[in-house]
């Protein structure tokens, strides 16, 4: 590598929340596209990155990182940023929200998105898993906007943490997929969430997102579809 960090991604994939990071951080990096329509991240030079094959992979001098949330954590500690220190009091808040958006609130995304992963091919049994998780979600979305209340610091788009970094790309998601199911979705019924986003949204690191991967002007307020320079995001 010539910089210090090689991100291996889709657009508006989940690799979008590793690019906010190193663009938050300011730190340089590389980007490899994977072709995505082509199942690239299961070729069997990615499962030497990613072994479970999903995006995003970051690599780094000390090997290749995956998992969104680990990814992450790695970065803030590193470079001391994004996330309060291992000896601040306020470490296991951020802790237990980060990790929360990532084994909860993120498959949750993922069962909707992908019901047939899960429940096989009947249709019917699609629409009853989606119907479930998508109930699931705005329970999950509730605790999330109670916490942003509590732990303001963590939730500051306009300073953002990993919290953030995370969980705006996630809210536009849910508001964009499945095309034509996302009815159940209104940011504005959680109003911290929605300060989240319109902040994060205003940020450096969210106009090179938006500019690298073709997200539109309000990608977490008011997003559509990406229209990407390079790539797929499905």
């Amino acid at each position: 590598m010539t910089t210090p960090y090689r991100l291996h991604y889709a657009p508006d994939n989940a690799s979008l929340i590793i690019r906010l990071a190193l663009e938050e951080l300011g730190v340089a990096h590389e980007t490899v596209l994977v072709d995505r329509p082509g199942r690239g991240q299961k070729s069997p030079e990615y499962l030497a990155l990613n072994p479970a094959g999903l995006i995003p992979v970051l690599e780094t001098p000390d090997g290749p990182i995956f998992e969104t949330g680990a990814i992450l954590l790695w970065l803030a500690d590193r470079h001391g940023a994004l996330a309060p220190r291992p000896d601040h009091p306020g470490r296991a808040a951020a802790l237990k929200w980060l990790f929360f958006i990532s084994n909860t609130l993120h498959p949750a995304l993922r069962m909707t998105f992908y019901p047939g992963a899960y429940t096989g091919g009947d249709p019917g049994a699609h629409g009853g898993l989606r119907a479930h998780m998508q109930a699931e979600i705005a329970g999950h979305l509730d605790k999330l906007d109670i916490a942003a209340g509590d732990h303001p610091d963590l939730f500051d788009g306009a300073k953002p943490t990993v919290i953030g970094l995370y969980l705006g790309p996630l809210l536009r998601w849910m508001a964009l997929y499945p095309r034509g199911e996302t009815a159940w979705f209104d940011l504005e019924g959680w109003p911290r969430l929605a300060a989240l986003a319109r902040a994060l949204e205003r940020r450096a690191s969210a106009q090179a997102a938006m500019t690298a991967e073709g997200l539109g002007p309000a990608p977490f307020t008011a997003p559509r579809p990406a229209d990407p320079p390079e790539g797929s995001a499905t």
